[in-house]
């Protein structure tokens, strides 16, 4: 099988919903960088399919993913990329993903900031 959630960033990225919705479990819950939360497959796909093609010149690049808790928790670090105010933007992140049966169940959304 491939992997999950190398899949779900490369669908994010794609704007490939359907390939999205089969990393997903039912219930998934995301939780976003200001504790914006999405719970179950639907809600979540509705929220993300109409916010990604609003972002202008959106690219990310992973760093590294990273499995433990025997691939029931993975790590993502990767930085998103858009355009603000006609500028390129960069925004270092972490996403955390919890697995179940191979789908995603939960995705917690971290950014790195300037303090």
């Amino acid at each position: 099988m491939p992997d999950p959630v190398e899949t779900y960033l490369k669908a994010i990225v794609a704007h490939d919903w359907a390939a999205l919705a089969e990393t997903l479990t039912d219930d998934v819950m995301r939780t976003g960088p200001f504790f914006d939360v999405y719970q179950g497959r639907a809600s979540y796909l509705e929220f993300i399919s109409a916010l990604m093609p609003t972002l202008p010149n959106y690219s990310m690049e992973v760093g590294r993913i990273t499995y433990v808790d025997e691939g029931r928790r993975a790590y993502a670090e990767l930085s998103e990329t858009l355009d603000v105010e006609g500028k390129p933007h960069t925004t270092p992140e972490v996403l955390v993903f919890d697995l179940v049966d191979d789908r995603i169940a939960r995705v917690d959304i971290f950014i790195k900031r300037k303090s």
